[in-house]
């Protein structure tokens, strides 16, 4: 089969009979909430990833008659798995059978050293070692492989994107802001070196978990970041993948809890998703920080985000990047109103953050708590040396930022011209619209 970005689960919806329909809407729930976990359970089965999303996709394609047939099974995730593990197999008999041809044409060059007709090992699904069903660790244990050691750290966050959370090659792209063919380079790279290096599916011992971290930490952020705000479409959210990074979160911080970047990575994800119920209007459209109603915010897990924000720093380390960031949300999430948030300590912690963790998204930000702090002249000069940088160019944020700070200073036709720069680089619509909103209100 040939092996697509984005897993081809069906054909086109198509006008066909109801019951097809249902059966493929059932299938395409499914695969969107559960793939990871499939294709980890599949991959640790076969310990080929690549083999591991061919035999999913297969299962789909096999779902997809049988479930139009029968019906939707009690247990659909069971099902596709089962199908899965029986694809595996047929491939790894066809495996086989290669073999021993093989064999038989090199047995007069090496006499003795095969034996022609054996069968390769194989066990079979009963007799597994581990529970191919059992898939509340998988995901993560599948994170931890794809942040082998042997990958460099664009391939890291490439392969696990791609395979554990089941992002297109297209959202990757726009998360790293890179060009489309070197993500999928990437990914391709990745695999082979997995396959070549013979990485063993299963959780690392403790002792290597530690060295992996920093990639895992980055691809969580990458994931709940893409959840948090859309880098395009037509949602502002995406608290499918969002929730799913503060899962993993939650779990990473179980198995290694005396890693504070854990923790703080976990307490970020708290206190930015308690914010989420406030961020969108019954429409759909994205309500700003300023006009969010913050009786809406979810006070559960801001009172979990700050838990898990004290115990990284009672680790007595010091906060890393990830506690810095959670440090700021915390401002955010304890302030009464937006006029009431200590600016001040959000200006020092983005300057802390700037130096253990350096990036234009960072000065940008800083240059917002400036402004909100002590005026927009201050923050215009740092926008503008961001602008002379070029380092954020292609980005909407940086004239998006620019033009409110214009419109601040009373300059509307430089404002103007920012803000629609801005609304052409959105990719997502519920952003555009709000600054179409706030090009509306110039005029």
């Amino acid at each position: 089969m040939a092996r697509a970005d984005r897993p081809a689960l069906m054909p086109e919806a198509a006008d066909g009979p109801p019951v097809a329909e249902a059966a493929r809407r059932a299938i395409e729930a499914v695969w969107r909430i559960e793939s990871a976990r499939i294709v980890a359970a599949l991959a640790r089965y076969t310990g080929d990833f690549a083999l591991a999303e061919d035999v999913a996709q297969e299962a789909v394609a096999e779902a997809l008659v049988a479930w139009t047939r029968d019906g939707t099974p009690a247990d659909p995730v069971g099902w596709l798995l089962a199908a899965g593990r029986r694809r595996a197999i047929d491939a790894f008999r066809r495996r086989s059978a290669l073999d021993d041809r093989y064999a038989l044409l090199a047995g007069p060059l090496a006499e003795g050293e095969f034996s022609p007709g054996a069968q390769a090992p194989s066990a079979a699904p009963d007799d597994l070692p581990w529970d191919p069903d059992r898939v509340d660790d998988d995901v993560l244990a599948l994170m931890f492989i794809a942040c082998h050691p042997v990958l460099s750290p664009e391939a890291k966050v490439a392969l696990t994107l791609r395979v554990v959370a089941g992002l297109s090659s297209e959202e990757i792209a726009r998360a790293f802001l890179v060009p489309v063919p070197t993500v999928q380079a990437r990914i391709t790279r990745a695999k082979k070196t997995i396959t070549a290096a013979r990485v063993p599916f299963e959780l690392p011992p403790p002792g290597d978990r530690t060295a992996r971290l920093a990639a895992v930490l980055s691809v969580l952020y990458v994931i709940f970041t893409e959840g948090s705000t859309a880098t395009a479409g037509d949602d502002l959210l995406r608290p499918d993948l969002a929730y799913e990074a503060v899962r993993l979160a939650r779990t990473l911080t179980a198995l290694l809890p005396g890693e504070p970047e854990a923790h703080g990575l976990l307490a970020l994800f708290e206190l930015t998703a308690a914010r989420f119920p406030a961020r969108t209007g019954p429409d759909g459209k994205a309500v700003l920080l300023e006009d969010q109603d913050r009786r809406r915010w979810d006070r559960s897990a801001i009172r979990r985000g700050l838990a898990a924000l004290g115990r990284a720093s009672a680790l007595g380390r010091g906060l890393g990047p990830y506690g810095l960031q959670a440090a700021i949300a915390a401002c955010h999430a304890t302030a009464p109103s937006v006029a009431e948030t200590d600016w001040e300590r959000i200006v020092l912690l983005y300057e802390a953050l700037g130096r253990v963790a350096p990036s234009p998204v960072v000065e940008l930000n800083r240059a917002v708590a400036v402004a909100m702090a002590s005026g927009p002249r201050d923050a215009l000069a740092l926008v503008d040396d961001l602008l002379a940088s070029g380092r954020l160019s292609g980005s909407h944020l940086l004239p998006s930022v620019r033009g409110e700070l214009l419109v601040w200073l009373g300059r509307t036709a430089e404002a103007r011209a920012e803000l629609e720069l801005a609304a052409r680089l959105c990719n997502n619509a519920p952003e555009r619209a709000v600054l179409l909103g706030k090009l509306a209100a110039l005029d």
